[in-house]
């Protein structure tokens, strides 16, 4: 891998965060290794619980 494509690998990591474009997989990763068999939060479900308040998103409990 060149360093150009090592540097916007980084930068998309980056802005994934900044703007919490991985927070709902970061969820669906905790949510099937605490609740295994139980259906997570839809994408849509889960983005109207962070935005009515929850700063860190839904908890699954």
């Amino acid at each position: 891998m060149t360093a150009v494509a090592r540097a916007a690998r980084a930068v998309r990591w980056y802005v994934r965060e900044l703007l919490g474009d991985s927070a709902y997989e970061r969820y669906r990763d905790r949510h099937a290794r605490e609740h295994p068999g139980a259906a997570p939060l839809t994408e849509r479900e889960f983005w109207r619980a962070r935005s009515d308040g929850r700063a860190t998103g839904p908890g699954c409990c």
